[in-house]
């Protein structure tokens, strides 16, 4: 499978994870539930990790992990504070341009197609941040769930992007030294540990039972987010093409709003939809280029 068909896959399990980790997170009674999702997704990650070591045979080694932790502590506290964030902010409010690259070998038509799927999912932000307070809550009254609107919901979206896009850079770079199945087998094991440590925090500290109406959802949620992970990290172990790649990937926050509209029935206006038009003609340009 090429780069364009891993960022594709990446991106839709990205955004079905945005949507089950909004369902699992939503209930504003739940201080913890950032810290339960986290845990989710470790345990999950774990599994695939042991697949991967004792079914696929992928090396793994002290050595390769302490290489790529500064990478999985990014992505880690990143996808922590996103978690935190959907309790303030709506689904598609979570993005990054995770624009990175030379691009020294693309043609004209190519940068068009990556300022395009950029551009919508700026647009994307600025119509959230911008939008009337009323048509807001008509939107909102129609999937029954309030968001509130304060100075963390524009400082972790914020923190977010600035944590991932960082691991983004790392990442490309650690790449270059590890073999890319070895590199997510040690990312998934230190969420795994993160996951573990979370889960005696809330389960054996703060002695706080699970309920399967909120963690279904977020262990559904966790497993599409490890398979975009998995995904991803081959994506843009593709260096030729990381100026292309890293924007479609970026674009999932674009298919979340397509997911919260269709299950969450989050009303959308024509600046919405003109935004994610935008950003899908950016990703069909750049897989017409591909084919």
């Amino acid at each position: 499978m090429n780069w364009f068909w891993l960022s594709i896959v990446a991106l839709l399990c990205w955004s079905g994870s945005d949507l089950f980790s909004k369902i699992g997170c939503r209930d504003a009674d739940d201080r913890h539930s950032h810290l339960k999702m986290t845990t989710a997704v470790g345990f999950v990650m774990g599994l695939h990790a042991a697949f991967e070591i004792f079914v696929n045979g992928v090396d793994i080694s002290w050595q390769v992990i302490w290489t790529y932790l500064p990478v999985s502590l990014l992505y880690i506290l990143s996808m922590a504070l996103g978690y935190v964030g959907l309790r303030y902010i709506e689904l598609f409010a979570i993005a990054s341009i995770l624009f990175l690259g030379s691009g020294k070998d693309m043609v004209p038509m190519q940068f068009v197609a990556v300022a395009l799927a950029c551009l919508g999912v700026v647009a994307l932000g600025i119509v959230d941040a911008r939008e009337d307070e009323t048509l807001r809550a008509a939107r909102q009254a129609a999937s029954n769930y309030k968001y509130a609107k304060s100075w963390l919901a524009l400082a972790l979206p914020v923190a977010y992007c600035l944590l991932d896009a960082a691991g983004t850079f790392a990442d490309n770079l650690v790449l270059e030294h590890l073999d890319e199945a070895s590199a997510n087998v040690a990312y998934e094991l230190t969420f795994l540990f993160a996951g573990l440590c979370c889960l005696i925090y809330t389960g054996l500290i703060r002695r706080e039972k699970p309920v399967a109406r909120r963690a279904i959802p977020k262990y559904i949620g966790a497993a599409f987010e490890t398979a975009g992970q998995f995904a991803y990290i081959f994506a843009i172990a593709d260096e030729s093409h990381l100026a292309m790649s890293a924007p479609i990937i970026s674009s999932y926050c674009a298919v979340s709003v397509i997911w919260g509209r269709i299950f969450l029935k989050e009303k959308l206006s024509w600046k919405h939809y003109l935004a994610i038009g935008v950003t899908l003609a950016g990703i069909v340009i750049m897989g017409a280029f591909d084919m």
